[in-house]
C-alpha cells in the first residue's frame, strides 16, 4: 500500500510535464506546418470560382461580407447567397446588392426537410446552382481580404489538393467569447497532428473550420456533397473526414491574413453555437465524452489548483506543477500571438478548460434530453 502511495505521484507529476511539453511541441509544429505549406496569392486568372454563402437572419453581417467579396483581385468568380428563410431584412439586403452586381446571385431557401440540418441543406442547395470548378463555402459573418479568392486558387493549385480549410482571424470582444471561442484552437494544440495528414489516409488527421472551406467541384460531387452529412451539426469536420476517407487530398492552413470573423456576440451565443457541436464531435458517444472530460480534469485543469496546494504544503512536487503550468501558459501564449489574439488572454487557460468541461456537459445534457440547441432561431437536436 505504501509503495502505491509513493508510486502514483512519482508517475503522475512527470506525466504532467510530458503533457505540457506535448502541448507546446504539437502547437508549434502545427503552427509551422500551416504556414510552411501556404503560398502567397499570385493567381488572379484561372478556373471559375463559386463563393457560396448561407444566410439566415444575417442583416447585421451580410452586406459587410458581400462588400469584401465583391472587391477581389481574382477575375473569374461568382457569388451565390441563399436566404435561408430569414425573418429579418436579410433577403431585402441581398436583393438590393444583386441588382447592383450581376456576379451576385440570390436564392430563397426551400423549407427544411426533417432529415436535414439547416446549414448543410443550404450549402447543398447552393452547390446545385453553382457553375464553378472550385466551390468556396463561407459564412455570412466573415470579412474577406481582396486577395482571398486568389489565395485559394493559388494554394489549391500549388498543393494539388481537393479540399482546403484553415483558421481565420477571430475577433473577441467580450469575456464570454474569450473563454469559449479559443476552444477551436484545441484542435491543433492538443488533438490533431496536422503534418501527418499528408502521409496517412486516416481521416483523424484531417481538419476543417466551417468559416472557410474550398473544394474541387468534381471531388465534391463524387463524394455526394452534403447529402452524406445532412444531419451533422459539425458538418465542416465531417466533410473533411469524408474527403480524406475517400482518398482525396486535404490541407489545413493559416487564413488569418485572408479572412476575419466574429463568431459569436457574447457568451450565450457561444455556448449554444459550440455546445451543439461538442457531443456530435465525439460521435454522440457518452462514454468517450466522459473519459475525455476526466482526462481534461486530471491532466489539464488539476495542475492549476495543485500549484497553490503544493506550494502551501511545501511539497517536493511543487516544481513539477510549476513547470507544467508554465508550459501550458507558454503553449497558449504561442497560439494567441500566432492567431493575433491579445497574448494576455493566454493566462485564462484554466478558466477556458473549466468552461470546456461545462460546455461538454451542457452539450451532452441538451442532446440526450432531447431539448437541443437554439441556433439561428431553429432548434438543433
Amino acid at each position: 500500500m505504501e509503495t502505491m502511495v509513493t508510486l502514483i505521484p512519482n508517475l503522475y507529476f512527470p506525466i504532467l510535464i510530458g503533457v505540457g511539453m506535448y502541448f507546446c511541441i504539437l502547437g508549434m509544429i502545427n503552427m509551422i506546418d500551416m504556414k510552411l505549406h501556404a503560398v502567397p496569392p499570385t493567381v488572379t486568372e484561372g478556373p471559375l470560382v463559386s463563393v457560396l454563402i448561407p444566410a439566415r437572419n444575417e442583416e447585421q453581417n451580410i452586406e459587410r461580407c458581400l462588400t469584401s467579396l465583391r472587391n477581389q483581385d481574382y477575375v473569374n468568380y461568382e457569388i451565390l447567397v441563399i436566404d435561408d428563410n430569414s425573418t429579418d431584412d436579410t433577403l431585402g439586403i441581398l436583393q438590393r446588392i444583386a441588382r447592383e452586381d450581376k456576379r451576385v446571385r440570390v436564392f430563397s431557401g426551400k423549407p427544411l426537410p426533417e432529415d436535414w440540418f439547416g446549414k448543410p441543406y443550404a450549402m447543398q442547395q447552393l452547390s446545385g446552382e453553382a457553375k464553378g470548378e472550385i466551390l468556396v463555402f463561407t459564412d455570412a459573418d466573415t470579412v474577406h481580404n481582396p486577395t482571398c479568392i486568389s489565395w485559394t486558387v493559388s494554394n489549391m493549385q500549388n498543393s494539388k489538393v481537393d479540399f482546403i480549410s484553415g483558421y481565420t482571424k477571430q475577433k473577441l470582444l467580450t469575456f464570454g467569447e474569450a473563454i469559449t471561442v479559443p476552444l477551436m484552437y484545441f484542435l491543433t494544440t492538443i488533438v490533431v497532428p496536422l503534418f501527418l495528414n499528408r502521409y496517412f489516409r486516416w481521416s483523424f488527421f484531417s481538419a476543417a473550420i466551417g468559416q472557410f472551406i474550398a473544394v474541387n467541384r468534381e471531388a465534391f460531387e463524387k463524394a455526394g456533397g452534403y447529402t452524406t452529412i445532412r444531419n451533422k451539426s459539425v458538418e465542416d469536420m465531417y466533410l473533411a473526414r469524408l474527403f480524406k476517407r475517400l482518398g482525396y487530398q486535404t490541407i489545413f492552413l493559416d487564413l488569418k491574413k485572408q479572412i476575419r470573423c466574429r463568431m459569436y456576440t457574447g457568451y450565450r451565443a457561444a455556448l449554444e453555437g459550440i455546445g451543439k457541436n461538442i457531443f456530435v464531435f465525439f460521435g454522440k458517444n457518452s462514454v468517450l465524452l466522459f473519459i475525455v472530460a476526466i482526462l481534461v480534469v486530471v491532466f489539464i485543469f488539476l495542475p492549476f489548483p495543485l500549484l497553490f496546494i503544493l506550494w502551501f504544503i511545501q511539497s517536493p512536487f511543487f516544481i513539477h506543477v510549476l513547470i507544467t503550468n508554465s508550459l501550458f501558459t507558454l503553449a497558449f501564449i504561442i497560439q494567441y500571438l500566432d492567431r493575433e489574439i491579445p497574448w494576455y488572454y493566454a493566462f485564462l487557460w484554466p478558466v477556458i478548460f473549466l468552461n470546456y468541461l461545462y460546455v461538454g456537459i451542457f452539450s451532452w445534457f441538451r442532446t440526450v434530453s432531447g431539448k437541443g440547441f437554439l441556433w439561428k432561431d431553429r432548434v438543433v437536436r
